[in-house]
């Protein structure tokens, strides 16, 4: 197997065309967060982006994204915005991790919602974690009767609170596919808001990830692109969402809603229309990504796995590797005990997040 390195937009018609064929022949690389397309925007605007092209003789075996760091550390592309990465390949190819690592310069390349199927990196795996989806794959209305019997209440509640809404506001509009820029931009500034009252770092305070977004946004080729959806209460947007649709698979991102309108749950109403329309015009599955999220367990049908863990090449890398982590688990470790340095350490993080 010989590997060969470039920038994304550097590959070519045939390149992207088999890129698209091996998702389609594996159910598990079918995320649009595993897409040649997501992978050439995301090297846009960020210049450590690359791709590994693997090759057995003349014959095109996979594609690995990734990033470049300093010190030989890689990630995957768009690590940090993604719920899923790994290895597109044909089915029954397999790779040498090692190998892949020193053809990408890297010394260690670090995942955390590694897809089902990557057997090559199964050594390396840490931990396994659910990543919640809905299933579609019968149409809303069997989704919609499988969550009435499993949690009535909620079913009911949503009700409920989606008359009171319209009593308060107006009638309940949905747009499934927003094209306007401005309710983009209204859901940046609820997402934003959503960060800070968190204490997380507002990932839209960086320029390039915006740009990023925007260009998605715009992006509509009849396979892959950017959704929009967003509730109107009236003339009014309560509830929104920005995902990646890559054939049947709607890949959640941005859900997000106007916390002014809280105690209505625009966002489980959001989310159920969402749900609706999408399988209207054709969706089969919608990822919800790893998480904790209340909402993703009430919503969720069943669970894929991801995985995270580490690849290490050579023992001097692994060496520094687990010596550096170690460190830093024995640095959070002692912030934690102590609530000054705590809070002396969640300011300089959350400022080196806005000026990164």
């Amino acid at each position: 197997m010989q590997v060969s390195i470039a920038r994304p937009g550097e590959l070519g018609p045939p390149e992207i065309a088999a890129w698209r064929h091996m998702q389609q022949q594996t159910q598990f690389l079918a995320n649009p967060f595993l897409c040649a397309d997501f992978a050439v925007a995301v090297g846009t605007f960020h210049p450590g982006a690359r791709v590994a092209v693997l090759t057995d003789g003349s014959q095109l075996v996979g594609f690995f994204p990734f990033e470049r760091r300093q010190f030989g550390l890689g990630a995957p592309i768009g690590t940090g915005l993604t719920n899923a990465h790994g290895l597109i390949h044909a089915p029954g190819a397999d790779w040498d991790p090692c190998q892949l690592l020193r053809a990408c310069g890297l010394s260690v390349w670090r995942f955390d919602n590694l897809v089902e199927g990557q057997q090559s990196f199964a050594p390396y795996t840490a931990a396994v974690k659910p990543s919640p989806v809905i299933d579609l794959a019968d149409g809303f209305s069997a989704y919609a009767e499988k969550l009435r019997r499993k949690s009535p209440q909620f079913c009911r509640d949503v009700a409920r609170r989606a008359r009171s809404l319209e009593r308060e506001r107006g009638a309940l509009r949905f747009e499934s596919d927003a094209r306007d820029m401005a309710d983009l931009r209204v859901l940046m500034g609820w997402k934003s808001a959503q960060f800070r009252r968190n204490g997380w770092v507002d990932i839209f305070d960086r320029r390039w990830i915006v740009d990023l977004v925007d260009y998605l946004f715009s992006v509509h080729d009849g396979m892959f692109g950017g959704l929009l959806s967003v509730l109107y209460a009236g003339d009014t947007p309560v509830a929104g969402h920005f995902g990646l649709r890559f054939g049947p698979t709607l890949a959640g991102w941005f859900p997000a809603y106007d916390t002014r309108f809280g105690r209505h749950s625009p966002g489980h109403i959001q989310n159920l229309r969402m749900a609706e329309e999408s399988a209207a015009q054709g969706v089969r599955l919608i990822d919800m990504g790893a998480g904790s999220g209340s909402y993703k367990q009430l919503l969720r049908s069943r669970d894929l796995l991801v995985a995270e863990g580490t690849v290490t090449r050579g023992r001097l890398a692994a060496g520094a590797y687990r010596a550096c982590s170690a460190g830093t688990g024995w640095a959070r470790r002692r912030a934690r005990q102590h609530p000054l340095l705590f809070q002396a350490a969640d300011r300089v993080l959350r400022h080196y997040g806005r000026i990164r």
